[in-house]
């Protein structure tokens, strides 16, 4: 079976309401679709992320892809590695979004879903946060009644606090929502890095009663995070300054984090996040998976990884439940008791494109034209 035809299109899809972080808010996530025809006409889809400009590096690779084996997905990435070199986290995504359709593509062919290719799924169900932003509630008091709403509607065992550059007010928030859900809930908070060192460490400082899982990127790079991480008695987790493979080690000589988010997209691919999950037990690092929006492909995706991967032993991230349509026939997929059940009813991914909605966004992806 050989790559007869590489296709991609950028989707903007709707979110139910406004998600709100330190870096803005927003009604909608913009995705990118990747399509994979063999010679044989066995289809293949991808999801990754960066829309318009993902799908212009994906066409520029496409000559190189076709006639390839669909099957010699190592040999692909070893010639494609220095995409990302040249391009960022667009190579990143344009590798991940290529391999995704890939293993797809051979799911279908061999009549199995991608965990068992991985060699297998250790579990059907996957654990996710509750995701909180200050669109649900701006002050303590009202963050922590929404908290209850949501564990309510999904019950979630981890909530997630959406940070914003205001330290002393996102301690506040965590605090109100501790004091809403009680102590038996995982409770997270996420400033994307918009701490300052010394706000850092005095609001971890504080938030140590408040029975933190984790604060994730407080503050930008790994020294600063290093520094926090001597002075507060709360894990931190990254997905903002351990990156690449090669920032591993720097992170383990510094002390800097105790939990990685993996992401198929900004690392690469399946592939290298499955290495970074071997490099994570080596060296006795938390697993989970970082969550940028989204869509049907790219959830089932994850919900494979994680069912096939032992290093990830937490909770996931999710903003699938936020999206108000999907691409997917069979989305948006449904939380049940705080997660998702992993789609293995059907080989590759176990989702499948709807053509007509497929359509649909991508052209209201043009028409919006979120890049600007």
């Amino acid at each position: 079976m050989r790559i007869a035809k590489i296709e991609a299109w950028p989707i903007l899809l709707p979110l139910k309401g406004t998600f709100v972080s330190s870096h803005g808010s927003r009604a909608s996530t913009a995705r990118t679709v990747v399509r994979i025809t063999t010679d044989d006409g066995a289809v293949g889809h991808g999801e990754t992320f960066r829309g318009a400009a993902t799908a212009r590096v994906i066409a520029q690779l496409a000559p190189r892809l076709l006639g390839r084996d669909l099957f010699a997905i190592e040999s692909l990435q070893t010639d494609l590695r220095m995409v990302p070199f040249f391009f960022g986290y667009i190579g990143y995504a344009a590798l991940a979004g290529i391999e995704m359709a890939c293993l797809d593509a051979i799911g279908r062919a061999r009549g199995i879903p991608l965990a068992q290719w991985l060699g297998g799924a250790r579990r059907q169900h996957i654990p996710i946060t509750g995701l909180l932003t200050r669109a649900l509630g701006d002050t303590p008091q009202a963050l922590g009644a929404a908290a209850r709403e949501v564990l309510a509607e999904g019950g979630y065992r981890t909530l997630k606090v959406k940070g914003s550059h205001d330290a002393d007010a996102d301690a506040a928030l965590c605090e109100g929502v501790r004091a809403a859900v009680g102590g038996g809930i995982a409770l997270r908070v996420d400033p994307n890095a918009a701490w300052s060192v010394p706000d850092s460490i005095r609001a971890g400082r504080r938030l140590e009663t408040a029975g933190m899982e984790w604060l994730e990127d407080p503050c930008a790079g790994l020294e600063g995070m290093a520094e926090v991480r001597r002075q507060v008695r709360i894990p931190l987790c990254t997905n903002m300054c351990v990156v690449r493979l090669e920032e591993v080690a720097p992170a383990v000589r510094l002390r800097a984090v105790d939990v990685i988010h993996a992401d198929v997209h900004k690392w690469g691919g399946v592939a290298p996040t499955r290495r970074l999950a071997a490099i994570c037990g080596a060296f006795g690092l938390g697993m989970s998976m970082h969550s940028g929006g989204e869509a049907g492909l790219s959830t089932a995706c994850h919900l494979h990884v994680a069912a096939a991967t032992p290093e990830i032993g937490y909770a996931i991230d999710s903003m699938h439940e936020m999206l108000a349509d999907d691409i997917v026939a069979e989305g948006p997929l449904p939380v049940r008791a705080g997660g998702f059940d992993v789609p293995a009813a059907a080989p590759g991914l176990g989702v499948t494109v709807d053509p007509e909605k497929l359509r649909f966004y991508a052209d209201r992806y043009e028409e919006e034209d979120p890049t600007g």
